[in-house]
């Protein structure tokens, strides 16, 4: 899975994507409404290929993070949502997901855009598995 196409930006809802640059920016795609739309290079903007979410010993990729989420879920949408939930149903789903998430740097408001981003990558079906165990496994 590959999440550096895929962008939050600030005072826009949901997640974009990459479809073009520009001399002066950029063309994305809102991945819920799949209206296309211009952001300029002082828009701020953030790459899910660049964040990490802290843990006890050092920092997880967000790919990590949401293929852990998609497993315990197993391929399904959260059971709340996100937005709307209590602390206790998120850190609970994040505590199965990765247990060794840090409780103190980790927010309430981390942990409602992580499932809100999760949820919409995985109504766009963005959420994919890359194969290196099955690779590992055919080398040997």
């Amino acid at each position: 899975m590959d999440l550096s196409n895929i962008l939050v930006i600030a005072g826009k809802p949901d997640l974009s994507e990459l479809v073009s640059q520009t001399k002066g920016g950029a063309v994305v795609k809102n991945l819920v409404t799949g209206q296309k739309y211009p952001v300029f290079k002082n828009d701020r903007i953030s790459s899910l290929g660049e964040i990490r979410l802290f843990t006890e010993t050092d920092e997880r990729p967000l790919e990590e993070v949401m293929q852990s989420i998609h497993k315990v879920l197993e391929g399904k949408p959260t059971p709340f949502e996100p937005k709307k939930a209590e602390g206790k149903e998120l850190f609970g789903l994040l505590e199965k997901a990765l247990p060794d998430y840090d409780r103190e740097r980790v927010h309430t408001s981390d942990a409602k855009k992580l499932f809100a981003w999760y949820n919409v990558l995985l109504g766009a079906e963005k959420i994919t598995f890359d194969e290196p165990e099955a690779a590992e496994e055919n080398a040997e």
